[in-house]
């Protein structure tokens, strides 16, 4: 069993007890970011003359061939590690001899941890935000091509006024764009190196955590190295920020199974976004909508689960915290999951356009139309209301809609009916008379709309001055042989 702190103990620690402790089952997907990190501080340790050039190419070029090992699967994670920090220190140590074990010079294991799952975690953070902006694109997509797509739309779940599918989706647009707005919050926020912040009270050795924090592309060292070891903040405020995506896809996935059913019959979802019964042959099922909406849960689980862990830890580490990269992990892959999946079904949804106009019709979303009509030939708003009341009873008296009655009918309710109420509660008119920004009528929303797609157009750079990784990628590409000595 490869341990880094054997030293101290004269007995080998009970065998439950190791597996309890260990983390590699887990934390091994921290290799790159633990590899990154490594080769930074040895830089740096270069850089104030603790190391020798030799010592720190000989690392680092260790370091580079484990990492490559790894990937080409020459070299395998396993549990005879306790961690990952110490199966790549184990492996550096086999490979390039005494040099290895001055791999750890003027670090911790605790800043080495949090320096690691810092490092992850900004990766996720910038993951899921260009997933996000994916799904906007389809989302606006869905909007240009639907500004005359007329719908109900509802309140407690009752057909309230017409609007467009447009209008609806444009809904989600302003969701998901906070969501991403989050994303950027959270970058500024976390975005600071713990390297060199020791197990909690720095060291002794002369580091230069301005350097690392720059060869790493963060904004720079944090400043208490009590709190770099103790603090993940960072990642309840990122776990908070996922279980908000996550409900607005659970809102999303919800109508969608609405707007699936045989009852409103609004959308279908493509064959390879569904599935079928084992014994039920007509069933076409919206499980990935309805995966989506479960697993809201599982992230807000996560997130639950940290804010427990943290919640009576003393300053500064303790091993509580190796509880945050399970739920974490899960959370992130869950997240990304979802996401990669809902977009490919709301990318092919199939709208049924005549379907939706129909029940906008059919529901007196034009009531308030109605009423408003009257306001306009002189009669107040209050008896107006209670006017169009009488009209939609007498409706549903009948089983039609108010467009479908003849001017007589409507003269019996109030003599003011003239031929242009008909104009007056058509769907297109209803619609269209509402300009105001934020509104569904078709200048509005061609408004909007072009706002979102100058939105989408610009390209932020969230994270710049990192020359030396590729902090965007899923894994990090291995710089080439002798980079750092061009630094």
């Amino acid at each position: 069993m490869a341990q880094l702190w054997g030293g101290r103990f004269t007995k080998e620690t009970d065998q439950l007890v190791y597996k309890f402790n260990a983390s590699i089952e887990f934390d091994k997907r921290l290799l790159a970011q633990d590899i990154q990190g490594s080769i930074a501080h040895v830089i740096m340790l270069c850089r104030q003359g603790i190391l020798t050039d030799e010592e720190m190419n000989s690392i680092l070029n260790g370091l580079q061939s484990i990492q490559q090992d790894v990937k080409d699967g020459k070299l395998v994670i396993d549990t005879r590690y306790e961690d990952v920090h110490s199966f790549v220190e184990a492996n550096l140590i086999d490979r390039i001899g005494d040099a290895g074990k001055k791999l750890h010079t003027g670090r911790s294991r605790n800043d080495q941890v949090a320096l690691d799952m810092r490092l992850y975690t900004r990766l996720q953070v910038i993951v899921v935000d260009e997933l996000l902006k994916e799904l906007l694109e389809t989302i606006l997509k869905t909007m240009e091509e639907n500004v005359d797509t007329y719908m109900p739309g509802f309140t407690h779940l009752q057909k309230a006024q017409p609007t467009t599918l447009a209008h609806h989706f444009g809904a989600y647009f302003e969701m998901f764009k906070r969501d991403r707005l989050r994303m950027k919050d959270i970058l500024v926020r976390m975005n600071y190196c713990p390297l060199g912040a020791g197990a909690m009270a720095g060291t002794t050795y002369p580091l230069d955590r301005e350097l690392t924090a720059d060869l790493m592309g963060f904004y720079g060292p944090t400043l208490n190295s009590m709190d770099s070891v103790a603090d993940r903040d960072y990642l309840i405020e990122f776990l908070s920020a996922l279980s908000t995506v996550m409900m607005h896809l659970s809102r999303f996935s919800e109508e969608i199974i609405i707007w699936n059913s045989n009852e409103y019959q609004f959308v279908e979802i493509d064959d390879a976004y569904s599935t079928g019964s084992s014994i039920m042959p007509q069933k076409k099922n919206p499980d990935i909508a309805e995966l989506v909406r479960g697993k809201t849960g599982r992230v807000y689980g996560a997130l639950m689960s940290l804010l427990t862990t943290m919640k009576g830890l003393p300053l500064a580490y303790n091993k509580d915290m190796q509880e945050d990269k399970e739920v974490a992990f899960d959370a992130f892959d869950t997240v990304k999951d979802c996401l990669g999946l809902f977009n490919g079904m709301i990318a092919t949804l199939k709208f049924k356009k005549d379907r939706m106009a129909e029940s906008a019709m059919n529901g007196f979303t034009n009531a308030t139309d109605a009423a408003d009509y009257l306001v306009g030939k002189g009669v107040p708003f209050r008896d107006a209301h209670g006017i169009i009341g009488q009209l939609v009873l007498y409706c549903i008296d009948k089983n039609t809609s108010i467009d479908k009655l003849s001017l007589e009918e409507l003269k019996s309710i109030h003599p003011v009916f003239e031929e242009d109420i008909f104009d007056a509660v058509s769907l297109k008119t209803c619609v269209e008379k509402r300009l105001t920004i934020g509104a569904p009528g078709r200048e509005a929303m061609e408004k909007v709309i072009a706002l979102h797609r100058e939105y989408l157009a610009k390209e932020e750079d969230y994270l710049p001055g990192s020359e030396n990784y590729n902090i965007v990628t899923e894994e990090p590409d291995t710089p080439a042989p002798g980079w750092w000595q061009q630094i």
